[in-house]
């Protein structure tokens, strides 16, 4: 990954390049950014640009060794650590990054902007609860206790730090706070609420900002042929989120569009036999198909009050677009933030494995309370 290959963003690519350029780089660095931002690329590129052998003023060359491997997540002073979760094959102390190595840069070549969500699918977790273990703090240690082989710097990218468990987190402190000489921790979270504050104390925090609309209309033109209405009508359903704009685009949320709307008109109608027949149905979906439907709703409400505050600006046309044109006229901008809040409580709770029946029905009578 190089920074050419992030759209925009161009100070956070300078600050960057500049802390190499003074020699003022923290060796613990926080990678701030909301899913579907580029955190993940940006620390890749980072990486690449610490250790290439050519870099110029704006980017890493691309064309020397290092890069050839960096960019194929091969270099062997590169080191990932990433959550995962038991499969058939893999179980006990063998849940570790390095069981999933190959996955995981098979994960990188195609779906560098993907979510917990999409990792998960990948490897054939996606039904079973994701964490970073106690094991991986002692794996981060052995690893980064030997000199580097090729480069200028060890960089250990930890993706998701705050799906580490608390004796995970507490492992890696000391390493953490005096890593060996030449070390770089690039730690990637969309959620450092989560993190323990004796991490972020530790790191330098980088924000990612997420992407404008307009980078994400470029990147879907240019990445998959996209006439420029069409991209420009799934850039602000995405909201800067690059990753959920690529699964509109792959028609992954034609279910979750149809659930929605008949999830919210029987909140609208108070159908509380529908919404129990509902939330049964909720509850034999994956995890993954649960979280898509809570997020694609968090995005439909937004583009509702979009729409109610600035009619004659309408972002999204079709099926899509008459539905909130109507859904609009039921809503305001304190009915849209009271159940926003709903909806990421209730995501927090299915996170932690709460019954994901209980869940859903109650936050169906929650919105049926508001909504009209």
């Amino acid at each position: 990954m190089l920074f050419a290959d992030i759209k925009g963003l161009d100070n956070v690519k300078k600050q960057l390049i500049n802390s190499v350029s003074s020699d003022h780089v923290a060796h613990a660095q926080l990678f701030m950014g909301k899913p579907g931002s580029p955190n993940l690329p940006m620390a890749l590129a980072f990486a690449n640009y610490l250790n290439c052998e050519k870099p110029s003023e704006n980017d890493a060359c691309g064309e020397c060794p290092s890069c050839y491997k960096n960019q194929r997540f091969i270099h062997p002073d590169m080191h990932f650590v990433y959550p995962v979760s038991a499969t058939k094959n893999i179980t006990g102390k063998d849940v570790v990054s390095s069981s999933y190595l190959k996955e995981w840069r098979a994960f990188l070549s195609s779906t560098p902007y993907g979510g917990i969500d999409n990792w998960s699918a990948h490897y054939g977790g996606e039904d079973k609860q994701v964490n970073i273990s106690k094991e991986e703090s002692r794996q981060i240690i052995k690893n980064l206790s030997l000199k580097a082989f090729e480069g200028k710097y060890k960089v250990m990218i930890i993706w998701l730090p705050e799906y580490m468990n608390a004796a995970a987190a507490n492992g890696i402190l000391k390493i953490l706070e005096e890593p060996p000489e030449k070390t770089i921790f690039l730690l990637v979270s969309n959620d450092t609420e989560r993190l323990l504050t004796t991490i972020l104390s530790r790191t330098q925090i980088v924000t990612i900002p997420k992407f404008s609309d307009e980078s994400i209309q470029q990147m879907l033109e240019e990445n998959h042929g996209l006439e420029p209405q069409q991209a420009n009508q799934l850039s602000h359903l995405a909201d800067g989120d690059y990753n959920l704009a690529v699964k509109l685009l792959n028609n992954i949320e034609d279910d979750s569009h149809q659930l929605f709307t008949d999830w919210m008109r029987d909140c609208f109608r108070k159908d509380f036999s529908e919404l129990v027949v509902k939330s049964d149905q909720f509850h034999s979906m994956n995890k993954v198909a649960q979280r898509s439907l809570f997020l694609y709703a968090l995005n439909m409400f937004r583009e509702a009050i979009i729409y109610n505050a600035a009619p004659d600006l309408k972002r999204v046309s079709g099926a899509v677009g008459s539905f909130i044109e109507n859904f609009s006229k039921v809503m305001d901008s304190t009915k849209v933030e009271s159940i926003s809040k709903l909806i990421n409580d209730a995501h927090y709770h299915l996170e932690r494995n709460a019954s994901p029946k209980i869940i859903f029905l109650d936050l169906s009578l929650q919105i049926a309370r508001i909504i009209k």
